[in-house]
């Protein structure tokens, strides 16, 4: 291996992973909130993808105004799922001491199907490819080859990737997501109130998704399924980072995308997405708390 293409491929696969980390993100926090897996967030992926495509080819908005929309449409999404769907999940927390999280599994994984068919109907299968950020086709830095769309993309991740972990650290709105995810319960009897955090949770899970999408758009086209296979990276990722661990899942989402960064060239591309399978599995067998989690017993 050369040095030179090994500083190709990890770079690559750094950018790669900065757009695994927002789709993980909002998916480890809302684990960390509710104790669910949402089964539709590939959809809000998705979403994303269509709505800065349509926005900037079919109404002319500029790309750069397209990709906060994208991020809007998103957030809208997540607020929606949460306040329709989500919702009696928690309503009776207090009460019932535990959560329902197999009304949530089989509710998402209807609403994932759902907005597959819907998009599939109303759009059409057909997929759409989203216009570039920036008209360099290719960019040269040292023995580094980058697209000029994905070096952009990669730049705007890192941005919105620091300013989420900064407002969930330090922002008032932050703390108290952080204080509802070690105890709900607790929270609540503290005066802080959980169902306002979970819907910021899932508005900011839906944005982030969607703004993937959308930075995603001219390399993965948009289709009504092209939220799958970011949403399996996803939930390997978190199990990976440690469930609801937001700096695991950015470590992990970095991890991973060098290991099929450096995997698709010195083993084979065809296994590309199989990687991280592989590596869940030996997760799952000798630290399956994750790099960031912590093992716990309930009596």
């Amino acid at each position: 291996m050369t040095g030179a293409l090994a500083v190709d491929l990890a770079v690559n696969g750094l950018i790669t992973g900065l757009f695994y980390a927002l789709m993980a993100i909002g998916l480890s926090l809302i684990f960390g909130i509710l104790r669910i897996v949402n089964f539709a967030h590939g959809e809000f992926y998705m979403v994303g993808a269509y709505a800065y495509t349509i926005v900037a080819l079919a109404l002319g908005v500029p790309v750069w105004m397209s990709l906060p929309i994208a991020f809007v449409v998103g957030a809208a999404f997540g607020w929606l799922t949460e306040r329709l769907l989500m919702r009696p999940l928690y309503a009776g927390y207090a009460s019932w001491g535990l959560m329902r999280d197999e009304y949530a599994v089989i509710v998402t994984f209807g609403l994932s199907l759902f907005l597959i068919n819907l998009v599939d109907k109303v759009i059409g299968p057909y997929a759409m490819r989203g216009p570039t950020l920036v008209d360099v086709s290719r960019v040269t830095i040292g023995p580094i080859l980058i697209s000029g769309h994905r070096l952009a993309a990669a730049g705007i991740a890192i941005v919105v990737i620091g300013i989420t972990a900064a407002l969930i650290k330090w922002s008032f709105w932050g703390k108290q997501i952080r204080a509802v995810a070690q105890n709900r319960l607790g929270a609540s009897l503290a005066g802080i109130d959980t169902a306002r955090a979970s819907s910021i949770v899932f508005m900011l899970s839906g944005g982030l998704a969607a703004f993937a999408g959308a930075l995603l758009s001219p390399v993965i086209n948009a289709s009504p399924d092209v939220g799958a296979f970011p949403a399996i990276k996803s939930y390997i990722i978190v199990v990976l980072g440690g469930m609801g661990s937001v700096p695991g899942s950015i470590i992990a989402s970095l991890l991973l995308g060098v290991i099929e960064s450096f995997g698709a060239v010195y083993l084979s591309y065809d296994y590309r997405d199989a990687f991280g399978l592989g590596l869940l599995m030996l997760f799952l067998l000798f630290r399956p708390q994750g790099l960031f989690g912590e093992k716990g017993r309930e009596v």
